[in-house]
């Protein structure tokens, strides 16, 4: 894995440019990573930046392609797994202030910054239906939109109107839906490494309380068969095509699979967990002795939900 102490490599010249953007309190230096993905694991970005508004994230992002200098722009981290290294880029987070919400009778406006729980009880509260599904997805709205989330029979494509983007070379534009190219955890957000800014979700009028006990049991559903107190990624790896890969793992004889803190779930075996203290090099090589394993008993060969950042 090399040195997890090595010198970070962003000029000081393109911190001083990022702190005139955004603010010096919304450039951090070395910003540990485990403290801004759920699986709690992970070394420093060499900078991590807030911007707050869409301006501020434009800006951001062309010097650093002025600068040369490689970023990523995260979410809520629910997808992520930063190698132990960490980073040597620009980490430009959408979570801590993008966040604001517009609401226009079924039409619902997130900030990519939104997680997209709250978007699901937001929409609850105001009598809206559509995003049920999303109650326990613990990503951002922009997040979603990337890998088109979705769960129990609902994902973001079904509810999604439209889009605004910042493109790769820095120009707003706004998609609507049928142009994204949504399908099963991606679209051309992912594909061309675009940027949300805000998503419009088209919901209808429904009743509150049957909205409730909608998510309600989604909810209990969730608790009930997935390992929610443990620090994890959610599904670690992609559903493979007339299967289901925590089947495929459970067959394999894999579930309490472990390497140091990073075990496969003995609750659901298409999560790996941190059960406290893992390592991103745990994590890594527990997925690689569940994909050897699965593709020796199954043929199949899994391919990982989870992204990862950094040196592995």
């Amino acid at each position: 894995m090399g040195d997890v102490h090595r010198q970070r490599t962003v000029p000081a010249a393109l911190a001083a440019d990022l702190r005139r953007i955004v603010g010096d309190g919304a450039v951090v230096v070395d910003e540990p990573m485990s403290e801004h993905t759920t699986f709690e694991c992970g070394g420093p970005a060499a900078l991590f930046v807030s911007p707050s508004t869409p301006t501020q994230t434009g800006d951001v992002l062309a010097a650093c392609r002025e600068a040369h200098v490689e970023t990523f722009v995260l979410g809520r981290g629910s997808d992520l797994l930063v190698s132990d290294e960490g980073f040597d880029g620009v980490v430009v987070s959408m979570s801590e202030d993008m966040d604001d919400v517009v609401v226009e009778g079924g039409a619902m406006t997130c900030q990519s910054g939104v997680a997209l729980a709250d978007a699901s009880e937001m929409a609850c509260e105001l009598g809206l239906t559509g995003l049920e599904f999303a109650c326990g997805i613990p990503g951002s709205v922009g997040g979603a939109v990337f890998m088109n989330a979705g769960a129990y029979g609902g994902c973001v494509a079904d509810v999604l109107d439209r889009v605004r983007v910042l493109t790769a070379d820095g120009h707003v534009r706004d998609i609507a839906v049928d142009d994204l190219e949504l399908g099963y955890r991606t679209s051309r957000v992912r594909t061309e490494g675009m940027v949300v800014v805000s998503a419009t979700f088209d919901l209808d009028e429904g009743d509150p309380d049957t909205i409730r006990d909608t998510m309600d049991d989604l909810t209990r559903r969730r608790e009930d068969k997935q390992p929610l107190d443990m620090a994890s990624a959610g599904s670690t790896f992609k559903r493979p095509e007339g299967h289901f890969a925590g089947k495929l793992i459970a067959d394999a004889g894999l579930q309490g699979y472990r390497v140091g803190a990073a075990e496969v779930s003995t609750k659901h075996a298409g999560f790996v967990v941190n059960t406290g203290g893992a390592t991103a090099a745990d994590v890594v090589a527990v997925i690689t002795h569940v994909q050897d394993e699965v593709e020796r008993t199954s043929g199949v060969r899994l391919e990982p939900e989870v992204r990862f950042l950094g040196r592995f």
